[in-house]
């Protein structure tokens, strides 16, 4: 699994025009998924981010987690983290995951967020999303599990 976190001061997402998905201070994470990503994955990743130290404590180092500051999560499924551009301009998609294996693993790993005592909000698995955050530093973290675990 892949996932690129960003620290926000506020993010949403809309969907038709519809906000489906609201956060104030916490993370945007767009997750990606692969074939041979499982559960394990999910539950590493979900631990990572909740456990991430990217938010300023006192004295304005970055000290803090997710957990400590009261923070939430908008996670938001985004196959193209699997993007190959090696050859040619045009992306190939080949190793992300088949819908039918994503969904219910993205949906778990948000579950999993929740299990960690954050609030999670969503997007809407394969719909056409408006993504408007605010980049708080910016700070942005880019995991892999495939480099983590």
């Amino acid at each position: 699994m892949r996932a690129v976190v960003q620290r926000v001061s506020s993010a949403q997402v809309t969907v038709a025009g519809e906000v489906v998905g609201q956060i104030a201070r916490g993370f945007l994470v767009l997750v990606g998924i692969t074939h041979s990503d499982d559960v394990a994955e999910a539950a590493y990743l979900a631990r990572k981010i909740v456990g991430l130290r990217v938010f300023e404590d006192d004295d304005g180092k970055m000290n803090l987690s997710l957990t400590d500051i009261g923070g939430a999560v908008l996670a938001v499924s985004q196959f193209t983290l699997y993007g190959d551009v090696r050859k040619g301009r045009r992306p190939s998609f080949t190793d992300a995951a088949r819908p039918e294996q994503a969904e219910p693993l993205y949906q778990r790993f948000c579950q999993l967020l929740a299990a960690e005592g954050v609030a999670v909000e969503q997007g809407v698995f394969q719909a056409h999303m408006q993504i408007t955050l605010v980049n708080d530093g910016p700070v942005t973290i880019w995991l892999d599990t495939a480099t983590l675990m």
